[in-house]
């Protein structure tokens, strides 16, 4: 397994990183023997890099990689977003960065977890009612104890990294990042490149939409994304299946599915990349590792670029409420 660094002088992961959102939340039920099956053959295929969230499930995600961790803490490096607030029908409620509730998330996510450290803890958005710096003030203080070894930031402004990194050195960036998604080339990439941070692309997939089936595909019973996510709705989606197929066809002549493509066109961005897949089966997972194998050239990049040109996806990436939270 190909390795990158988090930051400059930061630890080493696998190229292409596991999230483990959707075996606990947002995309419907999922199988539990499944996905621990499928952490287990993500690590035994060299994948180190472990995303969750303490709020996916409500704390289900943690207890899941618990069990899928027995005997293997050593082999990985968990990455977990705190902050979240959410009520009991699932509804998300806020966020709380305030430095005591830092510290509670933190104990609760080592219990959930049954470890005694983090790889790398981050705030899952900003909290508007607390500065960055007490936030990641809380987080540093935990990394002075032992219970944390690097810091991130997700969904941040430029500016807000700038001075979260000014409180201590923030390893990645965790962000929506994709061939369908290139909100942070403009301003978010390059700043984060000057101050040596990484960037750990989620959404590489564009939640599903290269590689999906078809509408209904989206439509389960607990299914969020024709709900939530703009890009899945009428118009929107049709127009997008178009940019799909457009890449998918791409890739076919290269012997890929367009979900391979989209993860090695991330891969082919930077060093300082890591995107996530978000698989929750055993067959999509060997699908997404197979992208390390996909070579990208000067002549796709051209061609992606003309049959998927930034700014073609239709509809933003999260309802009116959820673009408010993100980029803050």
């Amino acid at each position: 397994m190909e390795q990158r660094r988090l930051g400059t002088g930061g630890p080493l992961v696998s190229a292409i990183g596991l999230g483990c959102m959707g075996m606990s939340d947002f995309y419907g039920p999922a199988d539990e023997s499944e996905s621990i099956a499928t952490i287990q053959e993500a690590i035994d295929h060299g994948v180190t890099l472990l995303n969750t969230g303490d709020f996916y499930g409500m704390g289900h995600n943690e207890m899941l990689i618990r069990r899928a961790l027995e005997g293997r803490r050593d082999r990985v490096f968990l990455s977990v977003k705190f902050g979240a607030q959410r009520g009991p029908d699932g509804r998300f409620l806020g966020f709380d960065g305030r430095p005591a509730s830092v510290k509670n998330f933190l104990s609760y996510s080592l219990r959930r977890l049954g470890t005694d450290y983090l790889d790398l803890y981050q705030p899952s958005r900003l909290d508007p009612a607390v500065p960055i710096e007490e936030t990641l003030g809380a987080v540093a203080e935990l990394v002075q104890a032992g219970y944390v070894r690097h810091v991130g930031v997700s969904e941040m402004s430029a500016a807000t990294v700038r001075r979260a990194h000014a409180v201590h050195p923030i390893a990645a960036l965790e962000t929506e990042y994709g061939v369908l998604t290139r909100d942070i080339e403009a301003e978010t990439l390059p700043a984060v490149r000057a101050l040596g941070i990484a960037v750990v692309a989620y959404g590489v997939l564009s939640r599903g939409l290269i590689g999906g089936a078809s509408a209904g595909h989206f439509t389960a019973p607990g299914d969020a994304r024709a709900s939530y996510f703009p890009r899945f709705r009428g118009e929107n989606f049709e127009r997008n299946r178009g940019l799909v197929d457009a890449l998918a066809a791409i890739a076919a002549e290269k012997g890929a599915t367009a979900a391979q493509l989209a993860i090695a066109w991330v891969l082919d961005q930077g060093e300082d990349i890591v995107p996530l897949v978000g698989a929750r089966r055993r067959d999509r997972l060997r699908e997404a590792l197979g992208a390390l194998d996909v070579q990208i050239t000067a002549e796709d990049r051209a061609r992606i670029a003309a049959a998927v040109p930034a700014g073609a996806v239709a509809g933003d990436r999260y309802d009116p409420h959820g673009m408010k939270l993100v980029n803050r």
